[in-house]
């Protein structure tokens, strides 16, 4: 099949108004937008302006009034707790308006903050969509976020309401979200009016009269309820969703109502390639951006299956575990990060566990969240025998900036890059000056303004610090804080954040280049370089390195293997000589590596716990891991 995207692009480019007025008929509107972009509104511009919709009408109404209300709209599997559930789009339509009801109960109107903090349950899927359809703006925090990290952001947008669950389950522990709860509302200077607490049975929340109540027994209460979707206009906010900021005080990123459904309804069938009816699987957590747009919004609005997973890519019970949810429900696409297909290949290298289920239906597999080294890709194609497709985007655009547009027809895969722009962005390289740079020389990666539909108008109540962050470095452009190149045929290379890049004597490096040469290595299972002090260099790249379980070699020997490797693959330029072996590799539950903060503790500097990581312990182990390194 030869590949709509040129032309598809180009369409885009000579009519940009045209292109997402076409795209806007995929939703249902209580009145069309006649005002499709309007360059006076906003920082940079807002789309639909005049356009009046609702997103949870999108999601569920208007396929129960098309007769499809018995369609099958949430797969819910948790091998943590042996449940699994199929919820049809009249289930969740009418849990949906029990729990706006209930919402509304506690005094919460259009434009009222909620904050959301579950775990991968179906009442998360229930209390956001209950959220949209009263135009009360949500605020998702990932279950188990540590108190303060809460507290901050109950005070930032300043949440009338609060909705959780007792607690969430991991393979090995039950972490209690109550206490952790309690706790924020206590540091917080505003407080919420109330909670709903879904009381889960492994650990059941102490509740405070007055205060707290109980949500199985309020959706009893307003079971049956009918409430009318509110009438939203395109530009009104849909949701904050927070994302680390450099100060140490979150980054609330706004979404809108109107631009984020033409967006994300584009993308579904365009870009990874499902028709409706078709199974999805955003296999992330309802607390990132990938399942605000993946699990909940994009599959509910076109009609794919929705997989809610709540488990881990390996442990639950083992590294098979994503062949059998393919498998059991004939997924047909699946997204998920690279560090989870590093872990299973680390436990199971061979691929035994694959051939143990029928995977005929699976055909496309998706990979973002963190750079997708070539060999992970290699490995996955050569196991599964379906295309993998490497793509990028951010928190603050909601979708894909640069891919590989399935739906379009596929373009030859260059390993290392995620192919293309997507229609909406002109993705451009730019020197510090932002004076633009050729074809394979790295840089600072910039989109031209205005931004697509769906990417973020502002932050919440913070718009001098949107246009700090984002416009003023490089006037007229988006700040990606990426860095990379574009080749001769237009792929884009992401290399690194802007910040990851190290000069060595003069010479400015990708540390993304260096873990791909490190990851080429047969026995690496994961890898990641960061720059430390060097009197003499000014900086030197080292390497921390996780091996291929059923590896039994001396860690000297794989180590001068690596160096060697990097030396063959970089250069001496690079002047790379230490690969220190660790069991595992600091990352946020999302799976970003942190290593900025490996590289503090290298360097002997300051530093604090990430509120985003996956397990404090993994930073005691680096540091030990790094003394013992240095003493031998």
């Amino acid at each position: 099949m030869t590949s709509k995207y040129h032309s598809v692009y180009a369409n885009w480019q000579s009519d940009p108004e045209g292109f997402w007025q076409e795209a806007s008929k995929s939703i249902d509107w209580f009145e069309e937008p006649k005002t499709i972009f309007d360059e006076s509104k906003g920082v940079y511009g807002r789309w639909f302006t005049d356009g009046v919709t609702n997103t949870c009408y999108n999601c569920l109404d208007r396929h129960v009034n098309n007769g499809k209300g018995n369609d099958v709209a949430l797969i819910y599997d948790s091998p943590v707790t042996g449940s699994k559930d199929k919820i049809t789009y009249g289930k969740l339509l009418s849990d949906v308006q029990a729990c706006a009801a209930a919402i509304r109960a506690q005094g919460i109107v259009k434009g009222d903050r909620v904050i959301i903090y579950m775990p991968m349950i179906p009442e998360a899927i229930v209390a956001t969509l209950a959220c949209a359809r009263l135009g009360a703006v949500h605020s998702v925090v990932f279950g188990g976020f540590a108190a303060n990290e809460l507290a901050t952001r109950i005070e930032d947008c300043e949440a009338k309401l609060v909705i959780a669950a007792s607690c969430g389950i991991e393979p090995s522990r039950n972490i209690a979200y109550k206490p952790l709860l309690d706790q924020a509302i206590e540091l917080s200077n505003h407080k919420p009016n109330s909670t709903i607490i879904v009381q889960r049975k492994q650990v059941l929340a102490d509740m405070i009269d007055g205060r707290d109540y109980d949500y199985a027994g309020l959706l009893e209460e307003f079971e049956g309820a009918n409430i009318e979707c509110e009438r939203l206009l395109a530009t009104d906010p849909l949701y904050i969703l927070y994302t680390s900021g450099t100060t140490g005080q979150p980054k609330g990123v706004v979404r809108d109502n109107g631009g984020h459904m033409v967006a994300i309804s584009w993308t579904m069938e365009s870009i990874y390639g499902v028709k409706p009816g078709e199974v999805f699987w955003a296999a992330s957590d309802v607390g990132w951006v990938v399942g605000h747009s993946y699990i909940i919004y994009g599959p509910l609005m076109t009609g794919n299956p929705s997989v809610l997973f709540e488990g881990k890519p390996i442990g639950t019970p083992d590294a098979g575990t994503f062949w059998r949810i393919i498998s059991e429900y004939k997924v047909k696409s699946l997204f998920t990060a690279p560090t989870a297909f590093r872990a299973i290949r680390k436990e199971d290298p061979a691929g035994e566990f694959i051939e143990k289920y029928d995977l005929s239906h699976f055909e496309l597999l998706f990979l973002a969240g963190e750079r997708a080294d070539p060999d992970t890709i290699k490995w996955a194609e050569n196991m599964l025998k379906v295309p993998v497709i490497d793509h990028w985007w951010q928190t603050e655009t909601g979708w894909t900036i640069a891919g590989n547009p399935a739906g379009l027809g596929l373009l030859p895969v260059k390993y290392g890059s995620p192919a293309v722009p997507m229609p909406g962005y002109d993705v451009q390289i730019v020197d510090d000056g932002c004076e633009p740079l050729g074809a394979n020389e790295l840089g600072n990666i910039v989109v031209k303004l205005p931004l697509p539909p769906s990417a973020m108008p502002t932050l919440w109540n913070a718009e001098d610090r949107f246009i700090e962050a984002y416009l003023e470095e490089f006037p007229g452009y988006y700040k990606t804080a990426d860095a990379g190149y574009k080749d001769d045929d237009g792929y884009l290379y992401i290399m690194s954040r802007t910040d990851d890049i190290i000069n060595v004597a003069g010479h400015r490096l990708s540390t993304g280049a260096i873990e791909e040469a490190i990851a080429g290595h047969k026995d690496v299972a994961e890898c990641a370089v960061i720059g430390v002090n060097d009197k003499l260099k000014g900086q030197l790249p080292i390497g921390f390195v996780v091996i291929n379980s059923g590896v039994d070699r001396g860690a000297d020997e794989i180590e001068a293997e690596i160096v060697a490797h990097v030396r063959n693959q970089i250069g001496p330029v690079a002047a790379f000589k230490t690969a220190i072996q660790v069991s595992r590799l600091p990352k946020t539950r999302s799976g970003k590596m942190l290593r900025g903060t490996m590289q503090k503790i290298h360097d002997g500097l300051e530093w604090k716990m990430p509120a985003t990581i996956d397990d404090p312990a993994i930073l005691d182990e680096i540091k030990t891991t790094i003394d013992n390194y240095r003493s031998k």
